[in-house]
C-alpha cells in the first residue's frame, strides 16, 4: 500500500510540473500575435537525410519533410533540465497556430537517449504534453546517426560530458537548448534558445515569415 501511494503521489508530482511548464510556456507566448510581420530569416544551413522511427513505429525520412516548414528540438524523456519547458514551448505553440489545421507545418522531436526513449516510451511522454500524433513526430534511433545529425547536420551541441561515468542521463549526456527553424527545401532558417522569451516569440513570427514565403 505504501508503495503504490508513493507510485500515485510520484505521479502527481510529475504531472504537476508538466502543468507548470505549460503555463511558464502560454505565458512566453501571449504576444506573439501582435507583432508586425518582417523580412524572411536568413539561410544558415541544410539538414542532411535522416532515417529515424517515430513513437507511433514507422520510419521517419527527411523526405518526409519536404515542402514543410518545421521547427525542431533535441531533448530527452527522463531529462530533469530543460528539455520540459522546450516541449512545453512547442505544445503552446502547437495551440496557437492550430497545428493540426496547418498541413504545411510539422514540429520534430529528436531524442539524445535513444537507448532509453524507445517508441513506446516517446508515445507517453508526447500525450503528457497533447502532442498531435501526425503533426508532431517524436523520433528515435542510431545514436551514433543521432549525434551527427544534430552535431554536425544541426551544428548544435550534443555530447557525453567527459570523464563521466554516471548512469544517470543527466549527469552524462550534455545537449543544446535551442530550437531549430527549416524551411521545405531543408534549410535551416534560425536557432531560438528555449529559456529566452524574446526569442520564442521570433520563433513564431519566424515560422509564419517562412510559411509565407513558401506561398
Amino acid at each position: 500500500m505504501k508503495g503504490a501511494c508513493q507510485g500515485r503521489a510520484a505521479a502527481e508530482a510529475a504531472r504537476g510540473k508538466i502543468a507548470a511548464w505549460l503555463v511558464a510556456a502560454s505565458a512566453t507566448l501571449v504576444l506573439v500575435g501582435c507583432t508586425r510581420a518582417g523580412t524572411a530569416p536568413p539561410v544558415l544551413g541544410t539538414v542532411p537525410d535522416f532515417r529515424f522511427t517515430e513513437r507511433s513505429g514507422r520510419v521517419v525520412s527527411r523526405d518526409e519533410l519536404r515542402g514543410k516548414t518545421w521547427v525542431a528540438d533535441f531533448f530527452f524523456t527522463r531529462c530533469r533540465g530543460v528539455c520540459p519547458l522546450l516541449t512545453a514551448r512547442l505544445a503552446e505553440l502547437q495551440r496557437r497556430i492550430g497545428l493540426e489545421g496547418a498541413a504545411d507545418v510539422r514540429f520534430v522531436s529528436f531524442t539524445v537517449d535513444p537507448a532509453a526513449d524507445t517508441p513506446e516510451v516517446l508515445a507517453a511522454y508526447a500525450a503528457q504534453f497533447g502532442a498531435s500524433p501526425t503533426h508532431w513526430l517524436f523520433l528515435t534511433g542510431d545514436r551514433a546517426a543521432l549525434f551527427q545529425l544534430i552535431g554536425q547536420g544541426f551544428g548544435l551541441a550534443v555530447a557525453d560530458r567527459p570523464g563521466s561515468t554516471s548512469r544517470d542521463p543527466n549527469d552524462r549526456l550534455t545537449h543544446s537548448d535551442r530550437f531549430a527553424l527549416v524551411d521545405g527545401q531543408f534549410r535551416i532558417r534560425g536557432f531560438y534558445r528555449a529559456t529566452d522569451a524574446d526569442a520564442i516569440e521570433q520563433l513564431a513570427r519566424d515560422l509564419a515569415r517562412v510559411r509565407a514565403e513558401a506561398g
